[in-house]
C-alpha cells in the first residue's frame, strides 16, 4: 500500500501543501481532498512542496490539472517547489514545467505570489 500524506501551512503569500510519500492512483484522492479544502477556505494561491515526495504517477499529476482552471479563474495559481530529481523527471516528461511554475524553494514561489506573477 502506498504511503502518502498532505499537511497544510498558511503564510501571508500562500497556502502551502507539504506532500510526503508516494502520490499515485491509490493516494491521489488525498491530494484532491486537500486542494478542495484549500479552495473551500478561499485559498487560491497554492504552493505544492514536493521536498518529501518520493514518487508521482500520472494519476497524481492529473489532480493538478483537475483544479488549475478553477484556481486560475479565481485569481490564484499552483506553484510547485522542491521536487526530488526523479519526481521532477516525471513532471518534465509530461510537460508540466510549461504549465506550472516549478521552482527550487518555497520562498521563490511566495515571492512570485507577492509580486502578482501568475500563469494563465
Amino acid at each position: 500500500m502506498s504511503s502518502f500524506s498532505v499537511t497544510f501551512r498558511t503564510t501571508p503569500a500562500a497556502q502551502i501543501l507539504d506532500l510526503s510519500g508516494e502520490l499515485d492512483a491509490h493516494t491521489a484522492q488525498d491530494l484532491e481532498v486537500a486542494i478542495q479544502t484549500s479552495l473551500s477556505n478561499g485559498k487560491f494561491a497554492l504552493v505544492i512542496n514536493g521536498a518529501n515526495l518520493r514518487y508521482i504517477s500520472s494519476a497524481g499529476l492529473g489532480v493538478f490539472m483537475a483544479f488549475v482552471e478553477e484556481i486560475r479563474e479565481n485569481g490564484g495559481d499552483i506553484k510547485i517547489v522542491a521536487l526530488q530529481p526523479q519526481v521532477y523527471d516525471t513532471f518534465d516528461l509530461l510537460g508540466f514545467p510549461h504549465l506550472f511554475d516549478v521552482l527550487p524553494t518555497i520562498e521563490e514561489a511566495e515571492a512570485k505570489f507577492m509580486a502578482g506573477e501568475l500563469r494563465h
